[in-house]
């Protein structure tokens, strides 16, 4: 059960919004414009309520220069295709990944309509996270105009060398931003991680940004590292600073605003580089890729990592840069996999459609996608499984590995504070499972011991120090689940 009061959850459930799309299928559904200051009151109480916070990609004002290079993008073209049956011109509105300006987009509703969706999470106290990308702003920003020091240039040798990763503009040669080991974006503008102005720029966005919401995701931020930095672009930027970019930011925004929280789509992994670097929580692409390959070895192999590194981890099977993943997993394969990442510690993210079975991954320039059929029994399933977690705050004190006696086909771990104790168990594998679950810090301390299955509310009792010594017997089907809740029984 969500917190009386307006604070952030230890191991929040979140669910990421691409925003445009999301309004433009509500307006369909309603027959009526919805911006979000328009959202209807049931879609916060009957399915926002379910998440301890709503990530809304994609609020900010797109750039007229990043719309125009995807209508011309000859690779685009086929993936809005792929998306869309009737694909036109004007379904494209430009990558939220080039941010014009840092200013809620007036076809959504603009800010006050951003305000007005926020107070209505806070009324049943979820938070915002927003966007904010750190290494490039749309080649047409408004800081494009300044004089200021705070892009990465060129030279003509290198503009004529590299055309796709270096543009003229101004009477002055610009790089586009990158990621070292992809062709450079051509609708944004690189920033430099070492310039102190641009570092102020930096700081002076977050802030505004944080009146805003309570937390922002953090696109690509391992490459604002000094060392990544450095590697990218080598001679086209001065001496490595002393203190890291996030070092630098994260203290000035945390002065203001505490609570405020970094999210961090992170990769290569330097997961731990940006924890210690002051990043509240980081992308688990090695639980992800683990997943996505069947190795159930090495999933249990990352769960025994600390506790305390653990609850710093967004775990996922789905985001807008990912495959759909009902395209693939089978559904009951997803849905184990979903139990997994909703339960462990750290927080859990589902992407919008997720939940629906959607298979049509809709590229982050397009503003509608393509009307699938909602899997009712599958939205009905994450429904339940969000429910149970939040209603008995499952994800809450302490938390352990366990381990099966006879299988390795078998994930199982172990929550408890002074609320509440609860047991899950998962096979991943496409087998059937019989095995032995030991508990090592089972807190009962009575004679009997009661596991109640709180997905068919059946019960069993057991006699306490036959559990602590030789383990509770369960089977399972193949990608199948229990989620135990454990009482003291007395007789």
């Amino acid at each position: 059960m969500k917190n009386s009061v307006n604070y952030w959850e230890s191991h929040p459930n979140i669910i990421e919004i691409n925003t445009w799309v999301w309004l433009e299928e509500l307006t369909k559904n309603y027959n009526k414009q919805i911006k979000l200051d328009t959202v209807p009151e049931e879609i916060f109480d009957t399915y926002l309520n379910k998440f301890d916070a709503v990530w809304l990609m994609g609020v900010w004002e797109r750039s007229l220069a990043s719309k125009k290079i995807a209508q011309e993008h000859l690779g685009l073209q086929k993936e809005f295709h792929a998306a869309l049956d009737d694909f036109v011109f004007g379904d494209i509105i430009g990558s939220p990944y080039a941010v014009y300006y840092y200013h809620v987009d007036s076809h959504l509703g603009g800010p006050e309509a951003l305000q007005t969706f926020r107070e209505n999470l806070k009324k049943r106290n979820i938070k915002l996270i927003l966007d904010y990308v750190p290494n490039h702003v749309a080649r047409d920003h408004l800081w494009t105009l300044e004089t200021l020091d705070i892009f990465v240039e060129g030279t003509k040798e290198d503009l004529r060398r590299s055309p796709d990763a270096y543009f003229k503009m101004y009477d002055k040669i610009y790089a586009h931003g990158k990621d070292p080991n992809f062709p450079a974006w051509t609708d944004t503008i690189q920033i430099n991680a070492f310039s102190p102005r641009a570092r102020q720029k930096a700081i002076d966005t977050l802030l505004l940004i944080a009146e805003q919401c309570d937390g922002v995701r953090c696109d690509m931020a391992m490459l604002m590292t000094n060392e990544v930095f450095k590697n990218t672009w080598k001679d086209k930027v001065d001496k490595v600073p002393e203190k890291e970019f996030w070092e630098d930011i994260i203290p000035r925004i945390k002065e203001k605003y505490p609570d405020f929280k970094f999210i961090a789509e992170v990769y290569w992994d330097m997961e731990w580089d940006l924890l210690q670097q002051g990043i509240d929580y980081c992308y688990d692409k090695r639980l992800y890729d683990r997943i996505m390959d069947y190795n159930i070895k090495g999933i249990k192999d990352h769960l025994t990592a600390d506790f305390d590194y653990q609850k710093r981890l967004v775990r996922f099977i789905e985001n807008h840069d990912e495959q759909r993943v009902a395209k693939r997993l089978e559904e009951k394969e997803s849905k184990v996999a979903a139990v997994l990442v909703l339960s462990l510690p750290g927080m859990g993210l589902i992407h919008e459609g997720q939940m629906k079975g959607y298979k049509i991954k809709v590229p982050v320039q397009l503003k509608r996608r393509k009307i699938e059929e909602k899997n009712t029994q599958l939205f009905n399933f994450y429904q339940k499984i969000l429910q149970i977690i939040g209603n008995n705050n499952i994800k809450a004190g302490q938390w352990e590995l366990c381990e099966g006696t006879e299988d390795e086909k078998i994930i199982s771990y172990h929550w408890w504070d002074k609320s509440g104790e609860y047991l899950i168990v998962i096979n991943m594998s496409n087998q059937n499972v019989k095995t032995y679950i030991n508990i090592p810090h089972l807190q009962v301390n009575s004679e009997n011991v009661q596991f109640k299955d709180l997905i068919t509310e059946k019960k069993s009792r057991h006699i306490t120090d036959v559990i602590k010594k030789v383990g509770l017997l369960v089977e399972l089907n193949d990608y199948d689940f229990l989620i135990f809740q454990i009482h003291q029984q007395t007789i």
